[in-house]
């Protein structure tokens, strides 16, 4: 076998030319290789009739290569005879079917049948083949493919003046988007398209689609000049289109575009439209009668009475329309646009017509806003019938109430209902109908609301009694509030001793009273509330800020009989709004605010204070300033309790920080008689401020006695102060100081000056110093003062030197006022020589008894003649025999 399949052109033409014999005796050929042993053939000139017997032979050979090679030498008719005994065999391949169409283009055999009916050529290859031979053949292969090869189509026939064939291919195409492309503002043969469209395309086609279509895409590209007449003639008067409904929708359609005069003679005329697409598009351009007219015509009858109501407005002519139709529904809708008219009467009835109680909410809403209870009754009733539903009963009650129709209304809520009692009581107490809610609170036994009707309608002893039934803090405060309005003030307090147990409404019926005046009531009140036996502290305390604001003069009894059962602080606060300051005080005191009742004593003194009360408090308080400043208060108001206050105080003060505000105020002469008591404690801010108080005053017995007895004090200093005072006795008490203090040079000094000679004497004798006793006895000498010299004598005895008193006695001749003197001093010596002798005399006494007893010993015995033999000596540890030794 010889397969091309390994082998080029060349080597297999240089097996066949030349050779005389038939090939197909020779060679089996391959018929996949087909393809290429043509093409190589054709490359080499071969004959037709050596191609034939090839050709003849394969029958499964690839269509497509086979017809490339011979369309490439220009052979394509050589393979007529293969591809029209492939087509006969069934072979559908698309190359050997536009190869079969080529070929019948250029031989002329019947190629227009064949492109209008073969189905497997590619028209878009046949297409463009033809543009060049025969454009029409091009325009049958391009409608051939139906919207494949549009642009092709298009250009074709743009280029050939094709206008009429355009215009019927997009008539019967349908298609939009080839409309909008053919009707293209921006495309120069538009209006020769149009033309050929509505002349000849559509008055010559007998589909109504395509005529719709047609329409659509003009009215689309805004082309419905022209159209209009078209469409009278073709739907009017064309048998076919007569009765279609699209082509008689189309026509009204694009009246309502074009010529909405036109509009209500077409509707009118036509009757096989679709009325609710072509009332919508007359709604959108505002032809609302025609709208209305197309709904009536078609038997839409809401549709029709909406248009009339919603788009007219029209309630008259529509209920006309509703008694013509008498269809229920259309008087729903009617009763439905009256209500939004808020025509509630006209409403109702239309409802009642239509017997529709599905709208009861809005009817029910519509007919309270304008207070048409009358009719609404007759709604709720025909309602009742149709639906169980809680809010139509409950209204119906509301109606009845609000119509005063109260035996009607007992009637029905005594028979079986679904109402809500409690919601319409309510209801009717919101809006004062209280007979009405009287009867509802009775059937439903709701005592609280009842008890508010009856306070309504006055009726209050009825009502008291409903109260005790109900017993809620807001029944009784309703009840008493109504008798306080009404001064039924018996029957308010009745109600009142209910509520005031409970703390939490208190202060709501205080307040009410007020409101009104009423304090004296509320007070009487207030005091049957102290004894009841649910009681609380709030009573007392609101009773206290009652009575501290209409009658002070109860107040402070009330306080200190029932200060346990007070809120003390909340009292407080009202005594102090009220300017209640005895009492404010007490309650301090009282509660242990001891601080804040001093205060209040000092602010508001002329009614709050007592030196007692406040000395008391002061005691207590916790607060050190107060003290200080209770001095300035007392200083400023009660200077001649000062010292009452400060020395029932004076164990809780700082002694010299009061002495430093007594000396800054300018009046610590005041406090003499404190600083006296608080003297015993020997400070010296005391001692120093009360010295200075004595000094002032003169008191010269008083500041000895001071100075002396509490000595913890600068007395050196104060010493010079008064050394120079014009009294003498100051001036002896700074001698006396000095002396004190070991000065005794300044003291001697200063009695020296003052001659006060005893005290010289005495600081002489005290000082212990012979010379300043000598010193003094020279002075009384040269004074010749021989009483002070022999009082020194005496005084200053044990100071004194014999010799220098015998010489100066001797000179100034004053031997008989020194001889006391001398004697003594004699007598002193004698004692002194005798004591001498004694104990000379007593030494030598026993000087001889020990040399006697000396000499009555015998010898000691020598040491080696002494035997130890019969001594036992105590055992001593070792321990303490080391000890020893190192010691």
């Amino acid at each position: 076998f010889f397969f091309f399949k390994q082998k080029t052109a060349y080597e297999i033409l240089s097996g066949l030319v030349g050779s005389e014999m038939c090939i197909r005796d020779r060679y089996k050929v391959n018929p996949k290789a087909t393809p290429q042993v043509m093409a190589a053939l054709l490359e080499m000139d071969c004959e037709e009739n050596m191609l034939k017997p090839i050709l003849y032979n394969i029958r499964n050979c690839p269509a497509g290569p086979l017809v490339a090679a011979f369309e490439k030498k220009n052979k394509l008719k050589a393979l007529l005879t293969w591809l029209e005994a492939r087509s006969n065999e069934g072979n559908n391949e698309v190359e050997l079917h536009t190869a079969l169409a080529k070929i019948y283009v250029d031989t002329g055999k019947e190629p227009q049948t064949f492109l209008l009916n073969n189905q497997f050529y590619d028209p878009k290859e046949v297409g463009k083949y033809c543009e060049t031979r025969n454009p029409h053949f091009a325009y049958f292969a391009y409608k051939k493919a139906w919207g494949k090869c549009d642009p092709e189509l298009i250009e074709l026939c743009y280029k050939n003046q094709f206008f009429n064939l355009l215009a019927i291919y997009v008539v019967e195409r349908k298609d939009g988007d080839l409309w909008k492309v053919v009707l293209d503002p921006n495309n120069e043969h538009r209006n020769k398209i149009v033309e050929q469209v509505v002349q000849s395309a559509l008055p010559q086609s007998n589909n109504a689609d395509d005529v719709a279509a047609a329409v659509k895409a003009f009215i689309a590209a805004d082309l419905s000049d022209g159209l209009l007449e078209l469409l009278d003639q073709v739907v009017l008067h064309h048998p076919e289109f007569t009765s279609n409904s699209n082509l008689q929708t189309l026509l009204i359609f694009t009246a309502i575009k074009s010529d909405p005069s036109r509009v209500m003679d077409n509707v009118n005329r036509l009757d096989n439209y679709d009325a609710p697409k072509l009332a919508v598009k007359a709604l959108e351009c505002d032809l609302k009668e025609e709208a209305f007219a197309i709904y009536s015509k078609a038997n839409l009858h809401e549709e029709a009475i909406g248009i009339m109501v919603t788009n007219i407005g029209d309630l008259t002519r529509a209920e006309i329309y509703a008694v013509k139709c008498g269809d229920p529904k259309v008087w729903s809708r009617l009763a439905t646009a009256e209500l939004e008219a808020n025509r509630v009467v006209e409403a109702i009835n239309a409802f009642l017509k239509a017997d529709d109680a599905e709208s009861f909410v809005a009817v029910i809403i519509a007919a309270e806003k304008d207070q048409k209870y009358e009719e609404l009754v007759n709604y709720l009733l025909m309602a009742r019938t149709k639906k169980k539903e809680e809010q139509i009963d409950s209204e119906l009650i509301y109606a009845y109430a609000q119509c005063n129709r109260l035996t009607e209304l007992e009637d029905f809520i005594s028979q079986a209902h679904s109402a809500n009692i409690q919601f319409v009581g309510d209801r009717c107490f919101e809006s004062k109908l209280y007979e009405a809610g009287k009867i509802l609170f009775t059937n439903n036994g709701n005592n609280g609301r009842l008890a508010s009707c009856l306070v309504h309608l006055r009726q209050f002893q009825a009502a008291l009694d409903v109260a005790k039934k109900a017993n809620t803090p807001r029944t009784w405060k309703e009840v008493n509030y109504a008798c306080v309005r009404a001064r039924e003030f018996r029957l308010a307090a009745v109600a009142g001793l209910k509520i005031i147990i409970h703390a939490d409404h208190l202060d709501d019926v205080i307040e009410h009273y007020e409101k009104y005046g009423y304090w004296e009531e509320l007070i009487k009140l207030l005091d049957q509330g102290l004894v009841a036996e649910e009681t609380h502290n709030g009573i007392f305390t609101e009773l206290g800020i009652l009575l501290a604001k209409y009658m002070p003069e109860r107040l402070m009894e009330h306080l200190k009989t029932h200060f346990q059962r007070l809120q003390v602080p909340k009292l407080l606060r009202a005594c102090e709004e009220y300017q209640m300051w005895p009492e404010a005080v007490f309650l301090n005191s009282s509660y242990d605010q001891h601080d804040k009742a001093v205060m209040i004593m000092m602010e508001h003194s002329p009614n709050a204070w007592t030196h007692e009360l406040f000395v008391a408090s002061l005691q207590k308080a916790a607060n050190a300033d107060l003290q200080y400043r209770a001095i300035y208060f007392y200083l400023r108001e009660q200077p001649m309790m000062l010292n009452d206050m400060l020395v029932a105080i004076a164990n809780k003060l700082d002694l010299p920080k009061t002495v430093e505000v007594l000396k800054n105020t300018g009046y610590i002469a005041l406090a003499q008689d404190f600083l006296k008591h608080v003297q015993t404690h020997n400070i010296s801010a005391v001692n120093e401020a009360l010295n200075d108080i004595l000094l002032e005053n003169g008191d010269h017995q008083g500041l000895r006695a001071s100075v002396f007895e509490y000595d913890n004090c600068d007395q050196i200093k104060f010493a010079k102060r008064i050394e120079k005072h014009d009294l003498l006795e100051f001036r002896r008490i700074a001698a006396l100081l000095y002396r004190k203090n070991k000065k005794y040079v300044e003291s001697l000094t200063l009695s020296k000056l003052d001659e006060l000679h005893k005290d010289a004497t005495e600081t002489a004798l005290e000082s212990k110093q012979p010379d300043l006793a000598e010193h003094l006895l020279r002075y009384f000498i040269s004074k010749k003062d021989r009483e002070s010299f022999s009082c020194c004598l005496y005084t200053c005895y044990e100071l004194l030197k014999p010799d220098v008193v015998l010489e100066l006695t001797w000179r100034f001749g004053l031997m008989e006022f020194a001889m006391p003197y001398l004697v003594q001093t004699l007598h002193d010596m004698n004692d002194k020589l005798d004591q001498v002798n004694k104990k000379t005399s007593d030494i030598q006494k026993k000087e001889e008894k020990k040399a006697l007893q000396e000499e009555n010993q015998p010898p000691p015995m020598p040491l080696e003649s002494v035997s130890y033999t019969h001594l036992t000596l105590p055992t001593i540890p070792l321990v303490q025999i080391q000890v020893v030794a190192e010691s």
